[in-house]
């Protein structure tokens, strides 16, 4: 087993991807990058004898300097997770958790989410990491809700009715301006449709009632990191913005993701000026309508709002978590009073270290540890 460390996000990580367990085909070397900011991201490889790849951690640094912990970027929570080949085992994966480099990398602490429960990266790593040592701590961020599009194209949402209505509004904000959509991706995305997404969240409830940290496009800074990501043209396909206009004013969107057969809904908004013609509901019929022609039969609708999802007709699917991976012990026991419960399977599969050296290692960090760990436990920026 050997082990590197890796400066930034190599592109090693695009060919993992295709091969990763889970299939998050788009957890690219972009996909990290694009939330790194100015921060110098470190990838961490593990390696068979033969080179072959078992998996790669990118992360960066997180939170107060001092305290020396790290999380895994990602352009999009809920996908903030690591790569594992689909070839490695648990125990490979189990023998890179004890690794020292690894181990002197990642400690104090790591963090991991928000990330699919049942996605089965998420079920390895909690395992390999418990039985290396480390605690698994947990916290519950939500719930998605999946909507079978297969299942739903005749009879299903919209309804006959839902869909003479969504008509009828549609016809009715024609009489302001005539309704037009762009659908962008691949090649097609460009500066104008960055400004679109912007003035609509510009003038959306985001826009106009919060600090605009949650929106996808409002800033400037918001709208490079999308376009860090389509510079690759595998994520340029992947990603897909359905605009609405209403003459020439961009009035809703809808901004997903797709892989394979399965689409996930990133964010959708509408300006408030054009709420009465209910735009946000109509650019969602006419994003689905675009998103069955181009393969999709399941549409993972994400967390929140779950009273429209239910509406029509999406059923619950994975927990969303959030994992504090820590290597001390004592540390993990404090930090759970904030952070949250040891995860069943890390408890169940931890084995305490054993060897002298890490026994010594942690004499000596555990009391500036214990001291920070409230501070540490607020480390959990969720979007």
């Amino acid at each position: 087993m050997g082990i590197e460390v890796r400066r930034g996000f190599p592109m090693l990580l695009d060919r993992l991807a295709d091969r990763a367990v889970g299939a998050r085909g788009f957890l690219r070397a972009a996909w990290y990058r694009g939330d790194s900011g100015p921060q110098d991201g470190t990838t961490i490889v593990a390696r068979r004898l033969d080179d072959s790849v078992i998996a790669a951690i990118p992360t960066v640094p997180i939170g107060p300097t001092l305290l020396g912990a790290r999380t895994v970027p990602g352009s999009y929570w809920p996908f903030r997770s690591i790569l594992i080949d689909s070839s490695a085992t648990q125990a490979e994966l189990t023998e890179a958790f004890k690794h020292p480099m690894l181990r002197a990398t990642l400690t104090p602490m790591w963090r991991v989410g928000p990330v699919y429960k049942d996605d089965p990266a998420t079920v390895m790593l909690k395992r390999a990491a418990a039985r290396a040592g480390w605690t698994v701590l947990k916290r519950r961020v939500g719930q998605t809700f999946i909507f079978d599009l297969a299942a739903n194209e005749d009879g299903g949402w919209p309804r006959k009715s839902t869909r003479r209505r969504l008509a009828g509004y549609e016809r009715q904000l024609g009489l302001i301006g005539a309704v037009s959509y762009r659908h962008v991706t691949g090649s097609d995305w460009d500066e104008a449709a960055f400004a679109a997404l912007s003035a609509i969240e510009a003038n959306s409830w985001v826009g106009q009632t919060t600090d605009g940290s949650g929106a996808k496009f409002l800033s400037e800074e918001q709208r490079e990191r999308w376009r860090r990501m389509v510079c690759d043209p595998h994520l340029a396909k992947a990603l897909s913005a359905t605009i609405m206009f209403v003459g020439e004013q961009p009035a809703a969107f809808s901004f997903d993701l797709q892989e394979g057969s399965t689409q996930f809904a990133i964010a959708s908004s509408y300006d408030e000026r054009f709420a009465a013609g209910r735009p946000g509901r109509i650019v969602t019929w006419r994003q689905l309508q675009w998103a069955r022609e181009r393969g999709v039969t399941r549409v993972d609708l994400g967390a929140g709002d779950s009273g429209y999802k239910q509406d029509m007709g999406a059923l619950p699917g994975s927990e969303i978590l959030d994992l504090l991976i820590v290597r001390s012990r004592s540390a993990a026991k404090v930090l759970k009073l904030k952070w949250g419960e040891e995860s069943a399977i890390g408890r169940d599969a931890f084995l305490p270290a054993a060897d002298v050296g890490h026994a010594a290692l942690l004499t000596r960090i555990e009391p500036w540890l214990a001291a920070g760990a409230v501070a540490a436990a607020v480390l959990a920026l969720s979007e």
